[in-house]
């Protein structure tokens, strides 16, 4: 029998790539949804009542922290951009030049995604886990 080797990634039948997103996906949504509550508390907060800083992050981030991308996709001055990023910093008490600050928040925002689609799903179905998930975002020590 001749000897064969596996092939290389990206040949072949490979696995479906791993992503931040698979991995989150992974995690319980109860304990997704604390993480990215207390992650972003301060962006949901009396803070930003309208959700622009927690959208400006959203689209900062997806623009790989490219000031003059995000300020061209919000159709804003740069300046405006800046300043946002800095009240999210603020706030956040993260500075989104340090990738693992980033990386919190992006996680924090997929988490958040995950819950809201968690959410619908839980309401159609209509079986009361949705209250437990908010106790375990309320108080998740006393599980």
């Amino acid at each position: 029998m001749p000897h064969t080797t596996p092939p290389a990634p990206g040949e072949g039948s490979a696995p479906a790539a791993l992503t931040l997103e698979r991995l989150l996906a992974s995690v319980p949504t109860d304990v997704r949804a604390v993480f990215s509550t207390r992650t972003l508390r301060p962006l949901l907060s009396e803070h930003d009542r309208t959700g622009t800083l927690l959208h400006t992050l959203e689209v900062f981030l997806h623009h790989d922290a490219s000031w003059s991308r995000t300020a061209a996709a919000l159709h804003l001055h740069v300046n405006t951009i800046r300043y946002r990023i800095h009240r999210i910093e603020h706030l956040t008490g993260r500075d989104l030049t340090r990738l693992s600050h980033r990386l919190d928040l992006h996680a924090a925002l997929l988490c958040r995604a995950g819950a809201a689609q968690g959410e619908g799903s839980k309401a159609t179905q209509g079986d009361g886990a949705g209250a437990a998930d908010d106790a375990a975002v309320r108080d998740p020590v006393s599980r």
